[in-house]
């Protein structure tokens, strides 16, 4: 225990009683993602079997699952409590688990392509609403200033939970069979269930809220919710939910032309399947080890030297670059550094700079409007991608005029960043002054502060 309390003193400066939430919450990060990760592989092979045209429309099937449950997830928000909220929508997406499992084992071959094709939308849907709900869950339970503190190193237990769902999925494949790894899958989000109820416990969601200091806060039996249409109607009223919104917008439809770029590089490059499967296998595996070494060792520097906004903007410049490469070299050495090299980022850097501006925003957005951005808006934008890209290249904006033509979409994204993370700043700067700080003697040794 000494070794590991060392450990996590060199990676993250933890205060007072915030061992236990650390622990819940990186575990809890850990199963989740090691569950959607067992499922990613089988997605993104079914994904690239078709035609462009035919991703292109799942990408529309996606955004179309993600409107349906949006009113649904609303629902629950406005009826539901945090400690029976967060548990059900995990269970709602284990049974789903169950469900296509069974119908891809006793179902008659005839069903097994549409199937496929719901269970690509699915996790597609899965991995946003999931996430979301984790992320809402942290921001609502963190205060802005732990979240700063203790987010990025969260984040490693998800990166790691990637990397052995990852592994999971290459050793008992075979073994196993694609079709019997959901069953782990469904497993692994059963102990991320276990995680949350871990979480409740040591923050006291009980029937009446407490602050940190004793005092009756919020009561726990008003839901963080006001209806189905909750999430729409607040991000509409607010300057700032509506800026995050344009910055996921800017992202995924990015994400989007660098996926159908993948997309093409691979089917030109690699004739079967196991192939393209080994090849996507590869990438994840890259992708989630750059990311622990960040996260443990550089992340806590990069945003504090960089702050909010100055690490949010170095998303639209590595973008930028990686447009530019794939335009003077589009091969798959290249993908693959590219790829590899910002979703690295994403999940080390700018995914917990985004969620921590989260963290000064009210229960209701952090929980119906953030969801409504993290998978409505995000969807919305991966559809505008795949149609925007369809139409560049009939137009035959390809290569260094694709390129040439994100220079300046790369620009007022870094503009849009740098002014969120100023508000940011301010929003966290009215908060503290209405909350009173926790307490501040260390569990640990020598806390480590990047110095």
């Amino acid at each position: 225990m000494a070794r590991l309390r060392a450990l996590v003193a060199r990676a993250v400066e933890l205060r007072g009683g915030e061992g236990p939430a650390l622990g819940w919450a990186t575990a809890y990060f850990f199963l989740l993602l090691a569950s959607y990760y067992v499922i990613r592989p089988l997605r993104d092979e079914m994904g690239v079997r078709g035609s462009e045209n035919a991703l292109s429309w799942l990408f529309v099937g996606t955004l179309a699952g993600t409107a349906a449950l949006n009113p649904l997830f609303g629902a629950l928000v406005s009826r539901l409590t945090r400690k029976v909220f967060v548990p059900v929508v995990y269970r709602v997406l284990l049974g789903s688990l169950v469900l296509f499992w069974a119908l891809l084992t006793f179902g008659p071959e005839g069903w097994r392509l549409p199937v496929a094709q719901a269970f690509f939308i699915w996790a597609s849907v899965f991995n946003l609403f999931a996430v979301s709900v984790f992320w809402g869950f942290l921001a609502d339970l963190f205060r802005p200033e732990e979240g700063r503190r203790l987010f990025g190193f969260i984040a490693v237990g998800g990166t790691l939970g990637a990397v052995a769902g990852a592994g999971l999925t290459t050793l008992l494949a075979r073994p196993l069979g694609p079709t019997n790894l959901i069953l782990l899958a469904a497993l692994l989000l059963e102990g991320a269930v276990f995680c949350v109820r871990g979480l409740v416990r040591h923050f006291h969601v009980d029937d009446v809220a407490r602050n940190r200091e004793g005092a009756v806060a919020e009561p726990e039996g008003v839901p963080p919710g006001t209806g189905v249409l909750a999430g729409l109607s607040t991000v509409s009223r607010s300057g700032y939910l509506l800026a995050i919104s344009l910055f996921l917008l800017f992202f995924t439809v990015s994400s989007t032309f660098l996926y159908f770029e993948q997309a093409r590089i691979v089917k030109a490059t690699f004739a079967d399947s196991a192939g393209r499967t080994a090849f996507f296998a590869s990438i994840d595996l890259w992708v989630n080890l750059l990311a622990a070494f960040t996260q443990v060792f550089l992340s806590g520097r990069i945003v504090r030297a960089l702050g909010v906004g100055g690490t949010l903007v170095a998303l639209p410049v590595l973008t930028a670059a990686g447009f530019v490469a794939l335009a003077v070299s589009p091969t798959a050495g290249i993908l693959a550094l590219v790829m590899v090299t910002r979703r690295a980022g994403n999940f080390a850097l700018f995914r917990p700079a985004r969620e921590v501006l989260f963290t000064v925003l009210p229960r209701e957005e952090k929980y119906a409007a953030k969801n409504f951005v993290d998978t409505f808006v995000y969807r919305f934008g991966d559809v505008v991608g795949a149609f925007a890209d369809k139409g560049l290249r009939a137009l035959g904006a390809v290569g260094a005029t694709l390129a040439g033509l994100f220079l300046p979409v790369a620009v007022a994204w870094a503009l849009l960043a740098a002014w969120l993370g100023r508000r940011q700043a301010r929003l966290a700067e009215v908060r503290g002054r209405e909350t009173p700080p926790g307490p501040a003697a260390a569990i640990i040794p020598a806390p480590w502060t990047g110095s």
